[in-house]
């Protein structure tokens, strides 16, 4: 395995991951959880939306979202997306391609319950990435769902979590003159032993 020290040290992408996000918390403004999150539709054309990670487990990286919204259809019928971690602060990124697979109902349920009533209501209101005549039409569905759901509305069935288990991770940072320093996790599963190498700029 290539050697790796300094920012970049560790064997484990996930244990270095964390590590790159908790030092971006104190230097980003602004969500330093955004991930640029890729899928594909059924005609291989790319779509590319910023979602919020919500949490860098022992085996994948986690997001939730509505399972009808077009990302939701585009994971289901793929089985795969990627996405990029980007820190203007730190001048780092991390790159991720790997396989998905819905969260446990359990763990969707405990995030969906953790979160505002006001966006625990608007799950329920939104048909997400579907057309919307107007602001006001969803305002509207927004306060029926609010009197039909009350202060503990269960979590809606077409919304939860999504694992990423990757097959790829790249580390980047940015280094003088553009000779920047990258270095790629690869392996050809999720039970298979990682690699290491760095690539050029």
């Amino acid at each position: 395995m290539v050697q790796l020290q300094g920012i970049f040290a560790g064997d484990d992408p996930f244990a270095i991951a964390k590590r790159w996000l908790s030092e971006a918390e104190a230097t980003e403004v602004n969500d330093p959880n955004a991930i640029a999150l890729a899928t594909v539709d059924s005609a291989g054309m790319p779509n590319v939306r910023m979602v919020l990670l919500k949490e860098i487990a022992t085996d994948a990286f986690v997001f939730f979202t509505n399972y009808e919204s077009a990302k939701g259809v585009e994971i289901d019928a793929s089985g795969r997306a990627a996405f990029v971690l980007h820190w203007k602060s730190l001048q780092r990124q991390i790159r991720v391609r790997g396989e998905v697979t819905r969260e446990t109902p359990e763990a969707s349920d405990s995030y969906y319950q953790s979160r505002a009533l006001g966006s625990r209501i608007g799950a329920w209101a939104s048909h997400q990435s579907r057309p919307l005549s107007s602001k006001a039409a969803l305002m509207e569905a927004v306060a029926k769902e609010g009197v039909r759901h009350g202060l503990r509305p269960e979590r809606p069935p077409y919304w939860g979590g999504y694992r990423i288990a990757p097959v790829e991770v790249e580390f980047w940072a940015a280094g003088d003159f553009r000779l920047h320093d990258r270095f790629r996790w690869t392996r050809t599963s999720a039970s298979n032993s990682w690699e290491v190498v760095r690539l050029n700029p």
